[in-house]
């Protein structure tokens, strides 16, 4: 996920922005950088450069014919100038992982996969590199790399996507094994990778997956809580600093 803060000009946010240097509000200062703390090798190097022209022209012209982008991970655009620059997150603490978030023994029969659907599995999560021919009968190279299987228990998970659900062998479903066998993440496993409540999409007339679905579409509700507090902090500190200024001005 890539997360976008915009301040609307003359807010009391967008003012103490312009107080303090890009780099100061992209490694301390800012929004997401009290929400995530973070650090950088490069700091007194970052990138920049300016936006010039229509959303347009920049759309159509914007780094081309170049073989790699520009933009990092961390930056800020201030009247279309961009300061951008790598960081990593400043956390010493503990991370949860996959095992953390796994139902035990609660798991019906329905999302352990058929030892005879396993070749399916190991097919489509491993390295390919095959011809094949699309519905006009034109040839070509297929090549992807391999992918993890099962799910590392012992790392964090993958990104969820919204076709999670159902039983149909995929590259990109999860799957972990058990004592009992290779299993699909269950709906409320999937649930809790989003931090929400268990059994928070168990609602009538909703399937498993379309529970699966719509946490595949959804967003991990702690970031989010995180970054509001920290705006909400913002916005209150913004309001007591102009009601201050204004006390002095009279």
């Amino acid at each position: 996920r890539i997360f976008i803060l915009a301040y609307l000009k003359g807010s009391e946010i967008q003012e103490s922005l312009m107080e303090f240097k890009p780099i100061d509000w992209i490694l301390k200062e800012g929004t997401l950088a009290e929400s995530f703390p973070v650090s950088a090798e490069r700091k007194l190097f970052p990138t920049e450069f300016q936006l010039k022209g229509d959303i347009v022209s920049i759309s159509e012209n914007f780094n081309k014919n170049e073989n790699t982008g520009i933009f990092e991970n961390t930056g800020i655009m201030i009247n279309g100038n961009v300061t951008t620059l790598k960081t990593q997150p400043n956390y010493l603490g503990d991370y949860t992982l996959l095992r953390d978030l796994v139902q035990n023994g609660e798991v019906t029969s329905e999302f352990y996969i058929d030892s005879n659907d396993l070749d399916k599995w190991f097919y489509l999560k491993g390295p390919k590199k095959e011809m094949r021919k699309n519905a006009q009968g034109f040839e070509y190279n297929y090549s992807e790399g391999g992918m993890i299987f099962p799910d590392p228990l012992d790392k964090p998970s993958r990104t969820i996507i919204t076709g999670e659900g159902g039983k149909s062998p995929s590259r990109f479903k999860h799957v972990i094994q058990t004592p009992k066998g290779y299993r699909r993440l269950s709906p409320v496993e999937l649930e809790r990778l989003n931090m929400f409540p268990d059994d928070h999409t168990k609602l009538e007339g909703v399937s498993d997956t379309k529970r699966a679905f719509f946490m595949g579409n959804a967003l991990v509700v702690g970031v989010i809580e995180k970054i509001g507090l920290a705006l909400t902090e913002k916005f209150i500190n913004g309001i007591a600093l102009q009601s201050e200024r204004q006390k002095i001005s009279h």
